[in-house]
């Protein structure tokens, strides 16, 4: 076996699992019991599909894909701390109403 044919071998390999991987944040999200659970599923997501790019970027030797990459892992970045602030003002809006009405 070649160099170019493992690469190409385990690059494949790598696909399938990070398309499962996909498969079960996809999942995730849409069963999540609680919002949190989804948030994390969602940088899950975008975790994966940063390892899946680069696998693409791989397998076809173009590192336009990395760049690519990049730019997802910072709006996935922006988008889990944008998704924790609302967790957590909703949270506190909660806790207050809870103690308006145990008053």
């Amino acid at each position: 076996m070649s160099v170019a044919q493992f690469l190409d071998l385990s690059s494949l390999i790598a696909l399938v699992l990070l398309s499962a991987a996909l498969l079960l944040s996809i999942v995730r999200i849409v069963i999540g019991p609680t919002l949190a659970d989804r948030v994390l599923a969602l940088d899950l997501l975008t975790v994966v599909a940063m390892g899946f790019i680069g696998a693409v970027a791989i397998r076809t030797g173009l590192t336009l894909y990395l760049d690519i990459a990049l730019a997802l892992a910072l709006l996935g970045f922006l988008a889990t701390v944008a998704l924790a602030r609302y967790i957590m003002r909703r949270g506190l809006k909660e806790d207050h109403a809870m103690e308006a009405q145990s008053k």
